[in-house]
């Protein structure tokens, strides 16, 4: 057998780049945790490169190189979801292990690529795709893997933590943070994926599917974005002991009796977290995930969630997983299956494919959160005491009440926590709040959670 393990890299962007970085630097390091030459053999690129070392074949024909003969495992990093699919199925096909951090495809398209890698005896790994170099997959798939995991919240889009740390540690409005994140590189020209939470949301249908056993389903995460947090709402949140992170949640609920309440919860939106959480904590651009298994309780996997190193490293440590495969297998004299020996290998969704659970995901109506509500009412008597008791009269309790000096002459903003409740009660509450004739605009609600 060849003692050597043949890469493909296609893009030749930051990370890409970072790849070859990487391996140059450490290249004795992986022979010796490996037991294997691992060499780039191919890279694709639209135009050639003068820094790329003369014996690795630059080919703009990114097809031709997904099928080489000279090639073991392809790694996909050119991001997107319709050449990028096209590049992995086709290296499946031709019997290629495949590494990718392209989190918007597996997300939206994981079902049918594992699915077709399975029946082709090939690994697609993906620890890249989530939170960069926070070995998050890895983590969830193999050091948890006798856990019943009850639920995970994680901050995994370090544009939107970035634009949340410096508005409450500076006072800077959104619009102003959001226009220096971009410069910094940390936000694109269009930021929408970002700061809408679509980003994080792709990351979050990878982490739930992992957590519970469930097929990916990123069409039914809940998703809302931090353009309307305000610095008024930033401040509030400081004076009651919170802070305001934009976070995706994966909740298993059991329905409290209720079997048409039992479900996944699948939502990123911004929340109140209390201040002296570690996940409150983790500010700039890094990324944190908690999670709250049985038996072992919460933990916290905190790093950098992007940048060419954060990510490299993800992406040689899948490698280096695949490498010891393929090693094992030729010792073993077997094929290079990774699917055909499950001993040498979780599956791609950390449970047996004929083990996912249909289990339902549960409509935004049916979230159960605490709640912090921004009223402004004009300054007369009883406005409180009517808000209060259509709050209790839709069964929502009130944790606390702040009401803060008039803004407009004769106005007043009201702050409202409230205990956990069902989200369409929430609705029916506001709905008739703003309906009274001494509020004076829509009612600022922003979900909290006490992280128990």
């Amino acid at each position: 057998m060849s003692n050597s393990i043949k890469l493909a890299i296609l893009g030749l962007g930051t990370v890409g780049t970072g790849v070859i970085n990487l391996i140059n630097d450490n290249l004795d390091e992986l022979k010796r945790r490996s037991g294997r030459d691992i060499i780039i053999t191919e890279v694709g690129t639209r135009r050639q490169r003068d820094d790329i070392d003369s014996n690795i074949m630059q080919n703009s024909d990114l097809m031709a190189i997904a099928a080489s003969d000279n090639v073991d495992i392809v790694i996909e990093v050119i991001g997107g979801t319709t050449l990028a699919k096209d590049l992995i199925m086709h290296a499946i096909k031709n019997g290629k292990h495949v590494v990718t951090a392209n989190k918007a495809l597996l997300a939206e398209h994981g079902n049918e690529i594992f699915a077709f890698a399975e029946a082709h005896n090939v690994h697609v790994a993906y620890e890249a795709a989530v939170a960069g170099g926070i070995p998050i997959i890895k983590v969830m798939r193999e050091a948890l893997a006798a856990n019943k995991i009850d639920w995970l919240a994680g901050i995994i889009n370090g544009t939107g933590n970035f634009i949340m740390t410096e508005m409450r540690d500076k006072g800077r409005p959104f619009a102003d943070v959001l226009s220096e994140a971009q410069e910094l590189g940390y936000a694109e020209a269009d930021p929408t994926f970002d700061v809408e939470g679509i980003d994080a949301a792709h990351k979050l249908a990878l982490l739930a599917s992992i957590a519970f056993g469930i097929p990916l389903q990123f069409d039914k995460v809940y998703c809302e974005g931090i353009t309307g947090i305000t610095l008024q709402d930033v401040n509030y949140a400081e004076e009651l002991g919170y802070r305001i992170k934009h976070l995706g949640f994966a909740v298993r609920r059991d329905g409290q009796g209720n079997a048409d309440d039992a479900g996944v919860e699948l939502r990123v939106h911004p929340t109140l977290i209390p201040q002296d959480a570690l996940l409150a904590n983790v500010n700039g651009v890094k990324n944190a995930v908690l999670v709250n298994s049985h038996p072992l309780g919460q933990t916290l996997y905190c790093g950098d969630g992007a940048g060419a190193g954060a990510t490299a490293s993800a992406v040689m440590a899948d490698v280096m997983d695949l490498v010891r495969v393929l090693g094992s297998k030729d010792n073993d004299a077997q094929s290079n299956s990774v699917q055909n020996n499950h001993g040498h290998h979780v599956p791609h969704l950390a449970f047996i494919p004929e083990q996912l659970s249909d289990t339902p995901i549960l409509r935004a109506e049916q979230m159960i959160t605490g709640y912090y509500l921004r009223v402004h009412a004009y300054d007369s008597p009883g406005v409180l005491a009517d808000i209060t008791r259509i709050l209790s009269d839709a069964g929502i309790n009130i944790d606390a009440i702040l009401q803060k000096p008039a803004h407009k002459v004769g106005q007043v903003p009201v702050i409202i926590l409230t205990l956990p409740v069902v989200e369409s009660q929430m609705n029916l509450a506001i709905e008739k709040i703003e309906k009274l004739d001494t509020i004076t605009d829509k009612v600022v609600r922003i979900r909290l959670d006490e992280l128990a």
